[in-house]
């Protein structure tokens, strides 16, 4: 049996209505003229299309923008009328007539095209790295579920720490092992010693952080660090909850295998605990075997750690 989805509530619908009223005003979509010119939203967004496509119909073009046939002739007669626009009939069908950019039609569009992009650099500049990837994001996400698309399958990407990392992933797994086991700040301030002194003492010849990031957010990381020649640390492996089931665990152990190997190393060895089920099972899938297990009090629960190793 189907489920109707609920009627949005009052509060619901003013706030939709509230930031439609914030953003038309941000972007100065009250104005009479768009960007400082005297062509309006709709006519700068028609000569958008024609700038950034192959030649398209009228039709077409009404049809992919929701205008009104009539409304839309009377801007194409505007814009012949300046010489914007040129009307080419196909070569397979003479009913069909081309719409393209003039050179005098490029030449308006440019400042049109590079104003705006000012307009939102600017509004951007004032905004952290982070928060300006949380805005685009949160577009993304308000497009995709008012045009009902489906979520499309993001790709991640792996690449080396960078700066302000550390800090973000020591949160993460701070934040996420009190909400997933009940771990204390004891842990966070474990994360935070490990992680520092990654930094602190990196030897990029025999070690490595690896990132994975997922639509501009960090979902993933693992460290790998040299013991002594012949054996190597796995450390801090995390994935977040948002990206799990997509092998993200598998390929970052897979990379620390993979680098341990190639630089000589002869075990890649690291430290858990039995409730880490999901990473257990990663390793053990991997390749490696438990050496060791030891009961201990830490992070405000009672644990068995685990040490497991990968001859390499």
């Amino acid at each position: 049996m189907s489920h109707l989805p609920e009627r949005p509530t009052d509060d619901q619908i003013g706030k939709v209505r509230s930031f439609n009223r914030f953003y038309t005003r941000q972007i100065g979509l009250l104005n009479e003229g768009l960007l400082e010119s005297d062509y309006s939203l709709t006519e700068v967004r028609i000569l958008y299309e024609l700038a950034h496509r192959d030649p398209v119909t009228a039709a077409e073009l009404g049809q992919e923008l929701g205008l009104d046939r009539g409304y839309l002739s009377r801007m194409l007669k505007r814009f012949d009328n300046r010489g914007l626009i040129q009307r080419s009939r196909s070569g397979e069908d003479r009913r069909q007539v081309f719409l393209t950019l003039t050179d005098a039609g490029r030449a308006a569009f440019e400042p049109l095209n590079r104003a705006s992009a000012q307009e939102v650099a600017a509004m951007l500049s004032a905004l952290s790295t982070r928060e300006r990837e949380g805005l685009v994001q949160a577009m993304a996400i308000v497009e995709r579920l008012i045009c009902n698309a489906p979520e499309p399958e993001i790709p991640y990407i792996l690449r080396p720490h960078r700066p302000g990392d550390i800090g973000w992933i020591t949160h993460r797994q701070g934040l996420l092992y009190a909400q997933e086991y009940g771990w204390d700040e004891t842990f966070e301030a474990l994360v935070a010693e490990i992680a520092a002194a990654f930094v602190k003492n990196f030897d990029p010849e025999w070690e490595r952080c690896w990132v994975a990031e997922r639509g501009g957010d960090i979902v993933g990381s693992v460290f790998l660090v040299r013991h002594s020649d012949e054996v190597a640390k796995l450390r801090l492996l995390y994935v977040e909850p948002s990206s799990r089931g997509l092998g993200i665990g598998r390929r970052l152990v897979g990379e620390c295998i993979a680098f341990a190997r190639a630089k000589g190393y002869k075990t890649l060895t690291l430290w858990t605990n039995d409730v880490l089920v999901a990473a257990r099972t990663i390793y053990q899938t991997a390749g490696f075997r438990l050496v060791r297990e030891e009961a201990h009090r830490s992070f405000g629960k009672d644990l068995i750690g685990q040490t497991w190793d990968f001859d390499l």
